[in-house]
């Protein structure tokens, strides 16, 4: 049978077995299963197609997998608290997580932990980043969503506190969900909250516009019949229409707008990339998948628990081969700042580098020196093109400086030698 082009990855807080479950989209059968603790929600990540992340319930710590090696944690981040939402970049360079009021952004080829942000006055709830990686969206239980820039978080010296591009400040209780839509810093985004609002932001030329849509989003609701049900409305049918700046949405008598099966609180929603399917979670312990044209309940997926996350995500190139392995093995993160662990960089001096893949290695004083040996000896034998006072003083360049390079290094190697020696 073919690989599927995309699958549903769920995780409920119940489970004592797995932590998360991969389900073939169309069949609902089981396909994959990761063992090791429960999820919290809005944690559950995929880095670069090769790893799957996802935070441990009520703890300190961010579970590792190999995409393909299902049964094998390779490795837990510990983090300095509990892990409220995380996300990666789509390109593969940031990891954030939100711990607290704080969101700590690591460089994922390297491991450091580049900063830590601390302008939320509650806990951080949810973290997204914009398609093209320049930005990422943070909000929190304090009201606020705050949009920050990347390039200008990372490269900040950190004497100075970072600031945020944008401050949404317009719901008046805990946003409990955020979505970033495509175009990169000119992106759509939608924020919902317990105020019963969603509101879209769009920015344009370092402005925003805003559009506030009210809905009861928060509480289930008995029918006629008794029976409870919960509804909710999709904001990525109204990103596509322009809409005065408020506007409230009610469901008509016939509940052609409301999506019924759910028992419970839903907690999640992701859409197929054709935009036929729609999938939710609920605290009923169910994942449900939805036909949007019919609004009909067209599978069900039992849990063990409340559901915690549940996302419709493609298939990656390795998930289905045992024997693969990433192309870049993970570093270890690191829990503290560049500056707190004695790096060989200058104070409050964050450097980004590429990926290892892409990285060039840097040049040591043997390499340094043998290059310049190599140029002296090409100066000997007459292969450089110049007049002879030049070439006399290239060739005494050179050799000043080979002699320093050897000064450098007998210094290294005493050094290290006293302090090896060194008594304890």
């Amino acid at each position: 049978m073919a690989a599927p082009l995309e699958v549903v990855l769920s995780s409920d807080s119940g489970s004592q077995l797995w932590n998360c479950t991969v389900f073939d989209l169309h069949s609902g059968s089981s396909l994959l299963s990761y063992r090791g603790g429960n999820s919290t929600a809005r944690t559950l990540t995929v880095l670069r197609g090769e790893f799957l992340l996802s935070a441990q319930l009520g703890k300190n710590f961010i579970n590792v997998w190999e995409i393909q090696r299902k049964d094998h944690l390779q490795q837990k981040i510990v983090c300095p608290g509990v892990v409220t939402c995380l996300t990666a970049s789509p390109d593969g360079a940031f990891l954030a997580a939100g711990v607290a009021e704080a969101i700590y952004l690591w460089e994922v080829c390297t491991g450091k932990l580049l900063v830590v942000l601390s302008r939320h006055y509650q806990d951080v709830t949810c973290l997204k980043f914009t398609d093209d990686s320049s930005h990422f969206v943070s909000a929190g239980k304090d009201n606020l969503a705050l949009v920050w820039s990347v390039c200008s978080v990372v490269q900040l010296d950190l004497s100075h506190t970072p600031e945020p591009r944008h401050v949404l400040a317009r719901h008046s209780l805990p946003i409990t969900d955020l979505h970033c839509g495509y175009m990169g810093p000119q992106a759509r985004v939608a924020t919902s909250s317990l105020d019963q609002t969603v509101k879209v932001r769009a920015f344009k030329g370092g402005l925003y516009s805003e559009t506030s849509l009210s809905a009861c989003v928060s509480q289930p609701f008995l029918t006629d019949d008794g029976k409870p049900f919960f509804f909710f409305f999709f904001f990525f049918f109204v990103c596509l229409q322009s809409l005065n700046r408020e506007k409230s949405f009610q469901s008509d008598s016939e509940g052609s707008q409301v999506f019924q099966g759910h028992r419970n609180l839903v907690t999640c929603l992701s859409v197929s990339m054709d935009g036929t399917l729609l999938l939710s979670g609920s605290h009923d312990e169910t994942v449900r998948l939805w036909d949007i044209q019919s609004r009909q309940s067209v599978r069900c997926l039992q849990h063990k628990g409340p559901v915690t996350n549940a996302i419709i995500m493609s298939v990656s190139a390795n998930m289905f081969l045992p024997d693969s392995r990433p192309a870049v093995p993970l570093p270890r993160f690191s829990r503290h700042l560049l500056t707190a662990e004695g790096n060989d960089g200058e104070a409050g001096e964050v450097c980004v580098r590429p990926a290892l893949h892409i990285q060039e290695e840097e040049e040591s004083y043997l390499q340094k020196a043998n290059r310049l040996y190599s140029l002296m000896c090409a100066v000997n034998d007459k292969t450089v093109v110049g007049d002879g006072e030049n070439t006399k003083a290239r060739v005494a360049e050179l050799e000043e400086e080979v002699q320093n390079l050897k000064k450098v290094n007998k210094d290294l190697f005493e050094f290290s030698s006293q302090l090896l020696t060194k008594p304890t």
